[in-house]
């Protein structure tokens, strides 16, 4: 029970509530991939992107398929038909395999989308910086994704 000052408020007294339905919950599932799923939901700030203002300008819109997608993901809720892939696997009815599959498309198109949100910041920063630089081998012979122009530390780029 909330004792002191913290029994005078509605949310303590929840708290103890929400944490015991929460506790069965996640013992209740048994396959592996819900788990999870209710872990990253339920992380601290995982929810912030619902309280966003979908601001097209600033890259803060999500359309209609996006959203339906992003909430089905957070729920857990039937997204598609189950089918084969291209790659040969089989695609559950979640839709999680896009996050794994080599011939995915949306793989590619995340890559890019991070790539270009870490350019954006740099250049708000102030930092020059290129994407997909040319003649640039690390010593694994990985090529880097991006690169800032000038030396961060010790003649190295940041990124």
């Amino acid at each position: 029970m909330p004792e002191g000052k913290a029994a005078f408020k509605q949310k303590e007294w929840d708290r103890l509530l929400v944490q015991e339905e929460y506790s069965q919950l996640l013992a209740s599932f048994t396959e592996p991939r819900h788990r999870p799923r209710l872990l990253a939901a339920s992380s601290d700030h995982s929810g912030d992107w619902l309280h966003v203002l979908p601001i097209a300008a600033c890259g803060l819109h999500l359309d209609n398929e996006a959203m339906r997608v992003a909430v089905g993901l957070r729920l857990g809720c039937v997204l598609r038909e189950s089918h084969t892939c291209r790659c040969g696997a089989t695609v559950d009815t979640l839709g999680t395999h896009a996050y794994s599959c080599k011939r995915s498309s949306s793989r590619i198109i995340r890559h890019n989308y991070i790539n270009d949100i870490i350019r954006r910041a740099l250049t708000q920063a102030g930092v020059p910086s290129m994407k997909e630089p040319h003649g640039l081998v690390r010593d694994d012979g990985k090529r880097p994704d991006g690169l800032t122009l000038l030396p961060w530390n010790s003649g190295r780029s940041a990124t």
